[in-house]
């Protein structure tokens, strides 16, 4: 923080001396402290001098980057978890619709898909309740390419696997003015879940951009008149808080997730390696870039849920059966790790690490 206050204040030669004493504190193969300094220390650097140490932008809209956010996924509780809870949300507000014979998602950042394993499985054993059919549409870019092919093949087995009739379709990201049922391929008598997860964040807002497209597609979702709309995000302001604040904002977010990575990855796992790769851009983005170039853009959940409201949306708030059906998975297995914690707070539901919340899962409509 004296580094970042020396920055914010032009003090360019008390902002280096201090960062190079900083430097005997980093060490990218160390703990997780000495691994998320070396990180910070990339970014500090970026800030005083981005020629010098040119910051991460487009690097963040590369394959490499795509493929060490899903591994954190994979990887921490913190976010499986909001995928899971995002799908009970999902389960909850269709289970008593008039066509529950029926069910469509949308999801305008599908991944890998994994979140929809777990959605299938939960739909099989409805037994009589089940589906006759489930549609998942994915947003994506230039109607998508060979990794949007790999998920559509992927869920198709599992569905097959689990006697779940599946429909997959990828629709080409539509301009925001263009988005409407007919567009998204919605049927009129079938329940439509909207399924926002880590990826609202990377949207430009008001402060970006007067078009301010976060707050559009809010309210364009909303006339798709969705029975739930799911949203999972990072629990911090790298937003509209100045420079020092977002360092302050970063640091204490990426370093407990830091030793939450700590608690159960092996140091020397190749996955951890490049899982905390891509964190490093993000946390370089977040702090040392401004306007367009700062992707990284989260919020934390009051600002989320002030966001929906103005769109139109109520709270659905997640039961506290949701968290406690979270608490038994993250305790089941073989690795019981009391350092993750999820509690139900202002009708979200909040995964974290040592009372740090880092992520929060909510419902809407």
């Amino acid at each position: 923080m004296e580094a970042a206050s020396a920055i914010a204040e032009g003090k360019t030669d008390v902002a280096n001396e201090i960062l190079t004493r900083l430097a005997q504190d980093s060490n990218a193969k160390g703990n997780s402290e000495q691994r998320f300094v070396a990180c910070m220390l990339l970014a500090l650097k970026s800030r005083v001098n981005s020629v010098e140490n040119p910051p991460p932008v487009a690097e963040l809209f590369s394959k490499e980057h795509a493929a060490a956010t899903q591994l954190l996924y994979d990887l921490s509780p913190c976010f499986k978890l909001g995928f899971l809870a995002a799908n009970l949300a999902i389960l909850d507000a269709t289970r008593d619709q008039p066509s529950c014979n029926k069910l469509h998602i949308i999801d305008f950042d599908i991944g890998k898909g994994r979140q929809y394993i777990n959605l299938l499985h939960a739909l099989s054993e409805r037994g009589s309740g089940k589906p006759a059919l489930v549609k998942i549409t994915a947003i994506a870019d230039n109607g998508g390419d060979e990794r949007v092919k790999m998920v559509e093949d992927k869920l198709s087995e599992i569905a097959e696997r689990f006697g779940v009739c599946m429909k997959f379709n990828v629709v080409a990201s539509p301009k925001l003015s263009d988005l409407s049922r007919e567009s998204l391929g919605c049927e009129p008598d079938e329940p439509l879940a909207i399924n926002f997860a880590f990826n609202l964040y990377r949207m430009p807002d008001e402060s970006v951009s007067v078009e301010n497209q976060r707050d559009e597609l809010l309210r364009r979702v909303k006339g798709l008149a969705p029975s739930v709309v799911t949203l999972v995000e990072h629990e911090m302001n790298t937003n509209t808080a100045p420079f020092t604040s977002r360092v302050g904002e970063a640091s204490a977010y990426y370093g407990a997730l830091f030793d939450s990575i700590e608690s159960s990855v092996p140091r020397e796992k190749s996955e951890r390696v490049m899982v905390e790769e891509g964190l490093c851009r993000k946390i370089a983005n977040s702090v040392s870039c401004e306007g367009r170039e700062r992707v990284e853009r989260c919020e934390v959940f009051g600002k989320w849920r002030a966001r929906m409201s103005m769109a139109g949306f109520e709270l659905k708030p997640l039961s506290e059966s949701v968290a406690e059906s979270m608490r038994a998975r993250l305790n089941s297995g073989n690795r019981v790790n009391p350092g993750f914690t999820v509690k139900e707070e202002n009708g979200g539901v909040c995964f974290g690490w040592m009372g740090r919340t880092l992520t929060v899962a909510s419902a809407w409509r």
